[in-house]
């Protein structure tokens, strides 16, 4: 992203920053107010049961996205003793993924919705660049999260589908190697290989089967 800047593209660059902050914010408000349905405070106590960018917004991490491209949020707090459920722990880490899900889904359709209506609103390239990317980096946020490995979202809701022997062999391992896997494949990134990139063409590919409402001539492609 740090290239917009360099490229004179304030604007540009402002407009998909305020889209991951928004994208970022919804995906841990998504897991605080899980956990809160299954019985769980921590989050609330801790002040991260708002939509307050400001309660889960980490400077550094959003530093690293306006540098590097990749980043992250504070990590919603929770107490698993504290939930009545079994199947807590996996939906309250399926909900920031499934929250991402909503608002990409949200976003293109409100922005579809306002061309075929001729809403002034939805007008225009900066429109279009928020909309879009709005629910493109939410996607990518969702499939991202969604890769069971280190600390992300998926390494907690990976062995609630595997046996039991199959997801003790699974933790241990990911507790072993995770972290050091998901660091490499961010190095590789930095050097030019493309490893997130599949992951933003897969959200792109998922674009189109998200937007349920089709003005003439729109295609959600940026």
């Amino acid at each position: 992203m740090i290239n917009l800047l360099l490229q004179g593209q304030i604007a540009v660059f402002f407009i998909i920053l305020i889209a991951i902050v928004i994208s970022l914010t919804f995906h841990e408000f998504g897991h605080a107010i899980t956990a809160q349905f299954f019985g769980d405070d921590t989050a609330q106590k801790a002040g991260r049961l708002t939509l307050n960018p400001l309660a889960h917004i980490d400077p550094a991490g959003l530093l690293m996205v306006a540098i590097i491209g990749f980043g992250y949020a504070k990590p919603v707090p929770t107490n698993p003793h504290k939930f009545n459920s079994s199947w807590a722990g996996m939906l309250v880490s399926a909900a920031g993924p499934a929250m991402n899900l909503l608002i990409a889904m949200v976003a293109i359709n409100f922005y579809a919705w306002g061309l075929a209506a001729d809403w002034k609103l939805v007008q225009g390239d900066g429109a279009q660049l928020f909309f879009v990317y709005l629910a493109l980096i939410n996607l990518v946020l969702m499939i991202f999260n969604l890769i069971p490995i280190g600390a992300l979202d998926g390494h907690y809701i990976l062995p609630y589908l595997l046996p039991e022997k199959t997801a003790r062999a699974y933790r241990q391992w990911n507790n072993q190697y995770g972290n050091q896997i998901l660091l490499g494949l961010m190095v590789l990134s930095l050097f030019g290989v493309p490893v997130f990139s599949y992951i933003r063409d897969f959200g792109q590919a998922l674009l189109p089967l998200i937007t349920f409402i089709k003005p003439e001539h729109f295609t959600p492609i940026l």
